[in-house]
């Protein structure tokens, strides 16, 4: 899985009023969990665009002023209800020997045959949680959707799952191909035009 770099500084005083004083400055205030202890850290607000503002998943590099460096994924983030401004991100550090759990986005690959008859696809799940070793984190899970024909499901079961595991259920549906109702109008018309007429013989 990509990565990406965050630069911050370690926290000396996590109390409300140098959090404020943190935000008012334009940094973010954050917490990484899963270490021996909690680490306190601040980073620019501009430094998360890349993190935060995209579908794409990302494990995260924090490289703080102090040497230290962590790798880590994003946990939870906290939004200004009226700003819609970062207020606060929890990270949880990665250990190479430790699995890990986290949504992966879903890519659509192929060209399916219902689709090229008329029909709609329809994608049901956009993400899915998978659980790997961080080394084994895909940056999405391929969904070929090449065999579906019009009314077809494609089910988890039909998805790669190597070096990591796929933790929904086997009956989970991914995408599928619905009947549009041009096609279904169509299939309509076909069918009344090849009922004989009232009174005369086939």
């Amino acid at each position: 899985m990509k990565s990406i770099t965050i630069k911050g500084s370690e926290r000396e005083s996590v109390g409300k009023a140098a959090t404020r004083a943190a935000r008012n400055a334009g940094m973010v205030p954050c917490v990484l969990y899963g270490g021996e202890q909690p680490v306190h850290f601040i980073a620019e607000d501009k430094a998360f665009k890349n993190l935060v503002y995209t579908p794409n998943v990302h494990t995260v590099v924090i490289d703080l002023e102090s040497g230290k460096t962590f790798n880590a994924i994003l946990q939870d983030i906290q939004f200004d209800p009226v700003s819609d401004k970062i207020l606060h991100i929890d990270f949880y550090q990665l250990h190479d020997d430790k699995e890990i759990t986290m949504e992966v986005p879903v890519k659509v690959v192929g060209n399916s045959k219902g689709v090229m008859a008329g029909g709609v696809l329809r994608l049901n799940q956009r993400k899915l949680k998978v659980r790997a070793l961080p080394a084994n984190l895909p940056d999405f899970i391929e969904a070929d959707i090449t065999e579906l024909e019009m009314g077809n499901k494609l089910y988890i079961t039909k998805l790669p799952q190597d070096g990591y595991k796929l933790l929904q259920p086997d009956n989970t549906v991914i995408a599928q191909v619905r009947i549009s109702r041009a096609a279904m109008k169509a299939a309509q018309e076909a069918a009344k035009a090849a009922k004989p007429a009232k009174g005369k013989k086939k």
